[in-house]
């Protein structure tokens, strides 16, 4: 694989921060937070919109966006890494604006899933962010910068939660969809006048078409499957088929990429127990980090319904009060990470981070009914949290070339999708169990709850475990010289 010359902002590491750097910083963190900032608002909107449209389907309102995600994220990578990181990023935020739109607009449910399940196509700019700003800043200002661009999620829990109660409180889930029609539009904004083609990529590629399509097609049966195994049945012959198909597509995709002169993902790449222990760890705890969202969320925002539903009914100004400590302390932890990544092993980083969310939700596995309880959980996971998005970038950064970023964020994101879909549609499955339906509306029971919480615990807990694995990282100059061989 080659690639053309490093930019030369990279080749003046004595040059100070300019304001273009600022510009270029403001530009990727936004295109980072839409994602969560989409999660945080949907997933706040999504109790209404299953009382709205009486839907026991509500877990594809934010799963949706998240399985096309993680079809598209082995061509976004390629496109990224061959075609240009810019180019990639403004065509997937213009196609994603699009869907915002059809979902603020829609009046059926099915014409809403339409419209979210195109903003998927966003879901997978945010990877090229990474990349990018490995290729726009100087190298003493890459670890921070791509630390930032992770902790942008606790700048979202911080002022989210309180602007998702408000539009929601105020507006309904209408509100929160056309904020998100806003705040597309000023990402693609952003894009287009705030940053400049990156010149680092590969030559010659073409596409993977028949690959992206087997690694892409095959996961995604299994997370449908996996979505729809309650109303199929757990043994029906129609799952079954879905998962032999999914796993046939994904082990034909490992034939095919040994054996193609432009691999969608060079196996290469992946094989080296560094970049493959550092994937796995890292999108298994970052994946349960998101998912443990729609538990917290359906827990705090579901009605309170005698023998029905033991949501706690609170308003969404209630629940942002109870999270905002979580938030603030991944905010801190973010600002910091760069700078404890110079001092302290990101292995280290990574597995206290995972440990400590394992406690707090441990903690709020049993304890989560009133807002105190909420925070004492936030206060013990919430710097967790912040250490594992964080250093998530920064394992990657110390794992690969230059020029290998992007396919390496891209492959990370792929897996984070998949463990946060996975997780997310086990959670809905085990809340669900158990649970009761009225009026078409799915509604669960406090043990549905607490299950949700094992079952992103166990998550975490695994993800620890793999840091034990995770050999220590090379030096840059090492990198570079074993991606050219």
């Amino acid at each position: 694989m080659s690639a053309v010359s490093i930019a030369p902002e990279r080749q003046s590491e004595s040059a100070p921060i300019s304001a273009r750097h600022i510009v270029v910083l403001i530009a990727l963190v936004w295109n980072v937070a839409l994602n969560p900032i989409a999660g945080l608002l949907l997933g706040n909107a999504q109790a209404s919109v299953a009382i709205h449209f009486r839907t026991t389907q509500i877990a594809w309102f934010t799963l949706g966006p998240v399985l096309v995600g993680t079809f598209l994220t082995p061509f976004t990578m390629k496109c990224a890494a061959a075609y240009g990181k810019k180019r990639t990023m403004v065509v997937c935020t213009a196609v994603g604006l699009v869907g915002d739109v059809i979902a603020a607009l829609a009046t059926n449910y099915s014409v809403m899933l339409a419209g979210r399940f195109l903003t998927g196509v966003y879901v997978t700019s945010a990877l090229v962010s990474y990349a990018m700003a490995r290729d726009a800043f100087p190298q003493r200002m890459v670890k921070t910068a791509s630390g930032l661009l992770a902790g942008s999620i606790g700048l979202v829990g911080v002022a989210g939660p309180f602007l998702s109660a408000w539009l929601i409180d105020s507006w309904s889930f209408r509100g929160a969809l056309w904020f998100l029609v806003i705040s597309t539009g000023a990402c693609l904004l952003l894009q287009v006048f705030g940053l400049t083609e990156s010149p680092v990529r590969e030559r010659d590629a073409r596409m993977d078409w028949l690959g992206g399509i087997l690694l892409g097609g095959g996961l995604t049966a299994l997370v449908y499957a996996i979505g729809e195994g309650s109303s199929w049945g757990w043994s029906s012959g129609k799952l079954l088929a879905y998962v032999g198909a999914g796993l046939v597509a994904v082990i034909v995709f490992v034939f095919v990429e040994s054996r193609i002169a432009h691999p969608l993902v060079p196996l290469a790449l992946i094989r080296r127990r560094r970049v493959w222990t550092v994937l796995v760890a890292t999108g298994l705890a970052a994946g349960a980090a998101y998912a443990v969202g729609t538990v917290v969320q359906l827990l705090t925002l579901m009605p309170k319904i005698p023998m029905v539903s033991d949501g706690l009914g609170w308003s969404v100004s209630r629940s942002a009060l109870a999270g905002a400590p979580t938030s603030a302390l991944v905010i801190v932890v973010a600002v910091f990470a760069g700078k404890l990544a110079r001092r302290f092993d990101s292995r280290l980083m990574l597995a206290l981070g995972t440990v400590l969310m394992a406690v707090g939700y441990a903690i709020g596995s049993h304890w989560h009914y009133t807002v105190a309880e909420f925070i004492v959980m936030g206060l013990v996971s919430g710097p967790g949290m912040g250490l594992v998005l964080s250093v998530m970038p920064i394992m990657i950064v110390e794992s690969v070339a230059p020029q290998e970023q992007a396919l390496a964020n891209g492959t990370e994101w792929l897996i984070q999708g998949v463990a946060q879909t996975l997780a997310s549609q086990l959670i809905f499955v085990v809340m669900a169990h158990g649970g009761t339906v009225l009026q078409g509306t799915q509604f669960y029971h406090d043990s549905g709850f607490t299950h949700g919480y094992y079952l992103v615990i166990g998550c975490m807990v695994l993800g620890a475990l793999l840091t034990l694995i995770i050999p220590k990282a090379r030096a840059a100059d090492q990198l570079e010289a074993s991606s050219a061989v």
